[in-house]
């Protein structure tokens, strides 16, 4: 069975009638969306200019000494339905440092949007969650908030926001952040998944916990004869919430002739995390054209890439030569295609990293693309000798 046929059957078994296969998913967590992400970073506000130059981030929150915050200071940033928060602490020692000296930059919290925090908390600690946050009240004049938390993969941790009594610019503690400097958005939406990569031998560990204690469903699974180069390989399997609107990808490292992606995220974050965000658009050629002019570095996909594109995903509306041009990567499924393209690692360590996406009907991820985007990557490693 040639490995098209084999991950076209695997997706038809895994995404056919996806409001089917959601339905397996017991929804005793709803969620809402993605309301923040939250990244513990050296310099929140030499971060924020980057992510507000670079990727068109709008300012609109702050939390420091100017609001009676001691120990740390937030910036918050929005674009359309995303949502960053960076944090650095103004004291030596504690947690935040420490996540940051093992770490590097990165993702700490994926906060979700829900209607009940307190009912989020109890259902997921009750089927075997480590509690992060109990359920806490968080108030100021303009109404108040309820926030609980748990612990998933590494040290990231899932922070459950109830919002619906709260009129303010983001959070108690937090006042609307005046900036001059807010250049024009680059056309991101909504984040559209978020992966993780975890160690060996631990992705079937973090899908059952996403499975019991989330109430998620599996609705992609890949292995290391779908996912693998002439070098590496690695396995992954796709979790999704009831509604659908929360995917969380976890990826596995798997034998291969030379270190794999994964290896070389775990080695340098020091354990599992948020391996990238992907970000959605309406208009990648406009989104990535706006972003490369900013400064933000893509990974190069070869020419050749290219050159039987249409008759491996048939008839699309773009032009080809224009998506060669700006490295954009193509895939079909059974219900449509989509376009993506990777940035190279956003911070200073190889870990995290952004995706570009445009879904114009497929509900995939990009399996057609896996090798291409793969070998991309091992280029990468190439270059920083870590291959």
């Amino acid at each position: 069975m040639s490995a098209e046929i084999k991950n076209l059957e695997n997706l038809q078994n895994t995404t056919y009638g996806l409001e089917k296969l959601f339905d397996d998913a017991e929804d005793f967590l709803p969620l809402l969306g993605t309301d923040y992400v939250e990244l513990y970073v050296g310099n929140a506000k030499q971060s924020a200019h980057f992510y507000k130059t670079a990727f068109g981030f709008q300012s609109e929150a702050f939390a420091g000494l100017e609001t009676g915050v001691t120990d740390r200071v937030s910036f918050v940033l929005k674009q359309d339905k995303i949502r960053l928060v960076l944090t650095t602490p103004l004291d030596e020692g504690g947690p935040i440092n420490e996540h940051i000296n093992k770490h590097g930059d990165g993702v700490k919290v994926i906060a979700l949007w829900v209607e009940d925090a307190t009912k989020a908390f109890e259902e997921t600690t009750k089927r075997g969650a480590k509690p992060f946050m109990q359920p806490t009240k968080e108030e100021d004049k303009d109404g108040f908030v309820i926030r609980s938390g748990i612990y998933t993969y590494g040290e990231t941790v899932h922070i459950f926001v109830e919002r619906k009594n709260y009129n303010g610019v983001f959070l108690p503690g937090y006042r609307k952040w005046e900036s001059h400097y807010n250049p024009t958005d680059v056309g991101l939406r909504y984040i559209d998944h978020m992966v993780g990569n975890v160690d060996w031998g631990e992705m079937k560990t973090w899908c059952e916990f996403y499975a019991k204690v989330m109430g998620f469903a599996q609705i992609v699974s890949f292995t290391d004869d779908d996912i693998s180069t002439d070098y590496t390989a690695l396995m992954s399997k796709v979790m999704s919430n009831g509604n659908g609107r929360i995917k969380f990808p976890i990826n596995e490292p798997a034998e291969g002739k030379k270190k794999s992606q994964i290896e070389e995220y775990i080695d340098f974050y020091k354990g599992a995390g948020v391996q990238h965000i992907a970000v959605a658009t309406n208009d990648i050629i406009k989104t990535v054209s706006a972003m490369r002019d900013r400064g933000v570095e893509f990974l190069y996909v070869p020419d050749n890439y290219y050159d039987d594109l249409l008759e491996r995903v048939g008839k699309i509306d773009e032009d080809v030569e224009v998506l060669k041009k700006h490295g954009v990567l193509i895939d079909r499924d059974e219900e449509g295609y989509l376009l993506q393209l990777f940035t190279k690692p956003v911070v200073d360590r190889p870990t995290m990293f952004f995706e570009v996406i445009q879904r114009k009907g497929a509900q995939s991820f990009g399996v057609g693309n896996f090798k291409a985007l793969f070998e991309a990557i091992e280029r990468e490693q190439e270059n920083r000798g870590t291959l």
